[in-house]
């Protein structure tokens, strides 16, 4: 699996609860047991350093093999290369993460370490382990699909993450363009292997994803008309520099001759696997219609949730909460006063013009405007409900054009490791006749504040915590937190009216959708329009939406069932310590119990939200 600042999504595994230190009950007892708990403490910190080193120092050796991922994290080695995009790293890696575990067990043991270091250790098991169990099924995953491809990521990359301070990061950027033929080369030769044993791409990935590569290869140096978005974004970088302008010169001439040389063969080598490989597609199919097919959709529930749970129990948890925030609109339809159906709501909120932004780009400005306006004011009140804000700054920013076709509706991007990119939540405002305002507060506090930015970006900055930790994470933890904060934006007063509460519960609904739909399609082998009308049935959200969210289950099996898993067990944690604590109990506390040790499985952060309990209980 190729190492990324993508989620590393773990298997629940069995965690031993990690006991405070017994004390003598006896009161002579008591010095003799304080001085032997003073005199195991430092031997404890020493080993939890010792494991801090040997834990970021395996993480560093990981990096070392993904070029991309080093310049993520706001680093500058390696910045004239791009992945190695072949199976041989895929196994290169897990055998240095195989070796990497053996020493780790060989150099330390769980009982001689603190608590949280005890954490860090498990969790490294759990990750190898996880990653040993999924390596049969690697190349069951698509390299090219409506989730994204080469094609997109690299641009992304080199626009976003590539910084240009220098002749030499300008010389690095045009290496990166050159060697983009190479990964497609790479990319192109697993597409046909794949093929060749049957693993063929569903019918919905071709169009999109050769849309959006052709956007990336359009202007100049292409053709005739304005910069593309790459020699533009290349263009500016390099006018920035303090350099001669003979060498600005030249630099953008090497930048033009790249792309229509070496980076434009590239991107034709896609088109041509594409256009080979297409006629060969049947339809749109699940999991299940791979070699191997259902167990790989066992592993990637397992992965998704943390859980043991089966895809009937996912599926029957999905129409359970479905049906219950369905009753939750119904009473929101009745206090706006529609007389009509649930369904009819749901359709007067997909098309009456007071809930659109104009088509226009001053629509999408507007659009910009207001989630901003959300961001601030959540921002404002954060004190009341967290004792920890993260320092990274937030942005807010529309999907880059070119990728408009294939990028989610919205999603954010971490801040970089050395502070100097901040994190962003991204929206798609590609029809702004398919966006609704009445989700815009809900997205914000999703994607933005209090969601992932006040997880991610302040998992980022925990001190004392491993590399691996930091910028890894579970999509249970991670997606049910971003889920959570949707109904936590409420109590902090970010929906000013009714059907701003109802664009929440049409997202709260939208991931209750997904438990069905994404066990339907994988497991009980719903068709692409089967999957599509539930949808319509359940929700007010746009037809765009509805079809590009169907496309992403299908090509990205189990992560849909991450998000609705992960909010109820946070809110069922809330409610445990709510009524245990009574009050005592500070929401500030609780959530400081639930993000101070960054992304966990879901039963190591019950146990997490345990101990805080019992450390109240006592206060």
């Amino acid at each position: 699996m190729r190492l990324t600042l993508a989620l590393l999504l773990l298997p629940a595994v069995p965690f031993v609860p990690l006991s405070a230190p017994a004390f003598a009950q006896a009161a002579s007892a008591a010095a003799p047991a304080f001085a032997q708990a003073a005199s195991a403490a430092a031997p404890a910190a020493t080993q939890d350093a010792a494991l801090l080193q040997f834990l970021d120092q395996a993480f560093d050796e990981r990096v070392k093999l993904h070029p991309e991922t080093q310049t993520q994290l706001g680093f500058k080695t390696d910045y004239d290369r791009l992945d190695d995009y072949t199976d041989a790293t895929a196994v290169r890696e897990q055998a240095l993460a195989e070796r990497q575990l053996k020493d780790m067990r060989a150099r330390f043991r769980p009982d001689q370490l603190g608590e949280s270091a005890r954490v860090s250790y498990r969790l490294f098991e759990y990750e190898v382990e996880r990653e040993r169990a999924s390596a049969r099924f690697r190349k069951l995953r698509l390299p090219v699909t409506t989730n994204g491809s080469p094609a997109g990521d690299i641009p992304v990359l080199l626009i976003n993450n590539h910084k240009v301070d220098s002749v030499a990061d300008a010389a690095a950027y045009i290496a990166r363009l050159r060697d983009t033929e190479r990964v497609m080369r790479e990319v192109t030769a697993l597409m046909r292997e794949q093929a060749a044993a049957g693993i063929i791409p569903n019918k919905v990935n071709f169009a999109p994803a050769r849309a959006d590569a052709r956007r990336v290869i359009t202007g100049a140096p292409f053709d005739d008309g304005a910069d593309s978005t790459l020699l533009a974004d290349f263009r500016k970088k390099v006018g920035a520099l303090d350099a001669p302008a003979a060498t600005k010169e030249k630099l953008i001439a090497d930048a033009r001759a790249a792309l229509t040389g070496p980076f434009k063969r590239g991107y034709d080598a896609l088109f041509a696997a594409l256009d080979e490989i297409e006629p060969q597609s049947k339809g749109n199919f699940g999991a299940w219609s791979l070699p191997g097919g259902d167990a790989y959709y066992a592993d990637r529930l397992k992965s998704s949730t943390t859980t043991s749970l089966t895809a009937d129990q996912i599926h029957q948890l999905g129409l359970d909460q479905v049906a219950a925030i369905r009753k939750e609109m119904e009473a929101i339809k009745r206090e706006v006063g529609f007389t009509g159906t649930l369904e009819q709501f749901f359709d007067s909120i997909r098309t009456d013009p007071k809930f659109k932004y104009p088509n226009t780009e001053a629509g999408r400005e507007e659009y910009l405007a207001d989630a901003r306006a959300v961001i601030a004011s959540v921002m404002a009140t954060a004190p009341r409900y967290f004792r920890v804000l993260p320092k990274a700054a937030l942005e807010v920013r529309a999907v880059e054009k070119w990728r408009e076709g294939t990028a989610p509706t919205a999603f954010y991007n971490p801040p970089s490791a050395d502070g100097s990119r901040p994190g962003i939540y991204y929206v798609n405002l590609v029809d702004m006749n398919q966006t609704q305002k009445v989700q815009v507060a809900g997205i914000a506090a999703h994607e933005g504040a209090p969601g992932h930015h006040f997880q991610i970006a302040r998992q980022q900055e925990l001190a004392g915590v491993p590399k691996f930790r930091k910028f890894g994470g579970y999509g249970a933890y991670m997606e049910g937190w971003g889920l959570y904060s949707e109904r936590l934006a409420g109590e902090m007063g970010v929906y000013k009216d009714p059907y701003a509460k109802f664009g929440m519960l049409s997202l709260q609904v939208w991931r209750a959708i997904r438990l069905v739909l994404d066990t339907g399609i994988h497991s009980k082998r719903w068709t692409r329009e089967q999957a599509i009308a539930y949808f319509k049935a359940n929700s007010s959200v746009s037809d765009t939406d509805i079809a590009r969210e169907v496309d992403r289950y299908f090509n990205w099996p189990g992560q849909a069932t991450s998000y609705m898993v992960g909010q109820l067990k946070i809110a069922e944690l809330r409610a445990r310590a709510e009524r245990e604590l009574g009050p005592r109990f500070d929401i500030r506390d609780f959530h400081e119990a639930v993000l101070s040790e960054g992304a966990l499985p879901l039963d190591v952060l019950e146990e997490q939200v345990g101990r805080y309990i019992a450390a109240k209980r006592k206060g």
